[in-house]
């Protein structure tokens, strides 16, 4: 895992690791990324108790009875969970605050058992799955301008404007954001925004598995799937520190732009990319070609003095420089670059 609160003035995400699940779940896995907004609370709650909302409620229960543990009865119980806990998590706000807390949390998460791998989305937070050298699986985004969304805000009286339920939450699904639960003779899938997570259910392949991402959208709004992918396949031959490559995937989307709070939960099978000395090889090559650059630079500095970082990078930008990381670019080697001019711009004065 890998947080950070970029350039939002408050840190509103939140995630759960448990491998090893409770009530005789020994060999499941339950992972997870809430992206709250309009304040921490729900995203903090989800962090706390969703999890055991979903595998104590009774469909949950009943479909581990279940002698072949039923795929679609799993689904079921997961589904029947966020519908208990979002009911749940309205009367623990109505007590805390008196009023209705009016934050809200997207949720991103999977359920791995030892036979399949259960995605789990109520929002616009997203998850991959790495199988077989590709991204094989990935969870679709709940955004008011989908049209099945649309359909249903539109039936609860609301409207998608400016791609948002009444002109404000840019996502169509979510836990808590309760003031958009309102609609008379409407069940809680229903609403403006439903609480409904979409369950996928894909039976796992201990050769080809690589490895899952789950993220919010802070990084996705800079990174599409394949590019997240290729830089996340590549930095596992260079190294087998997962919250190294965790973090160097925050890092690079906030030099990519991203302005959100930013969190990634990766997830390694025994499929996965393993360090190659070549890569690693490659990466020192790289990272000394960098330096060698930054600092001609700086000694080719005119009139006006020793250019600035900006000016730096954007020499760089126009190059072409070997070996990049696939899908993260310059931007993933920001930090180096930064570091190095650090480092030579007194020498330089």
């Amino acid at each position: 895992m890998s947080s950070m609160q970029g350039w939002r003035s408050e840190m509103e995400d939140t995630h759960t690791a448990v491998i090893g699940l409770p009530r005789g779940l020994n060999r499941w896995s339950f992972f997870a990324v809430y992206d709250g907004h309009g304040g921490s609370m729900v995203a903090e709650y989800c962090c706390e108790h969703l999890l055991e909302h979903i595998t104590s409620n009774p469909d949950f229960q009943n479909a581990l009875r279940e002698e072949e543990h039923s795929v679609d009865s799993v689904k079921n119980g997961i589904r029947a969970g966020f519908l208990h806990f979002d009911e749940h998590l309205r009367t623990v706000s109505e007590k805390k605050h008196s009023v209705v807390d009016r934050s809200g949390s997207t949720a991103v998460g999977v359920m791995i058992s030892p036979s399949h791998i259960y995605f789990i989305n109520c929002g616009d937070s997203r998850g991959v799955l790495a199988r077989g050298g590709n991204v094989h699986f990935s969870t679709q985004d709940h955004k008011p301008s989908n049209p099945l969304e649309k359909t249903r805000i539109q039936n609860a009286r609301g409207s998608v404007t400016f791609q948002r339920v009444n002109a404000s939450l840019a996502v169509s699904r979510a836990l808590g954001d309760f003031h958009y639960k309102c609609a008379p003779g409407k069940d809680a899938t229903e609403q403006l925004v439903s609480p409904e997570p979409e369950v996928n259910a894909l039976e796992r392949s201990v050769v080809e598995d690589e490895f899952i991402v789950l993220a919010c959208d802070g990084i996705w709004d800079v990174m599409a799937n394949e590019e997240l992918d290729q830089f996340v396949r590549a930095r596992l031959e260079v190294t087998g520190d997962l919250e190294r490559v965790c973090s160097e995937i925050v890092d690079t989307c906030l030099y990519k732009g991203s302005r959100d709070n930013m969190s990634v939960a990766l997830i390694r099978f025994t499929g996965a990319p393993t360090v190659s000395p070549g890569a690693v090889k490659r990466e020192a090559e790289l990272d000394k070609y960098l330096e060698s650059r930054v600092a001609e630079i700086l000694n080719k500095q005119g009139d006006e003095g020793v250019p600035d970082l900006v000016h730096v990078l954007q020499t760089l930008t126009s190059e072409s420089i070997p070996n990049l990381p696939p899908g993260g670019g310059l931007a993933s080697k920001q930090s180096v670059i930064e570091a190095v001019y650090n480092q030579l711009k007194p020498i330089q004065k």
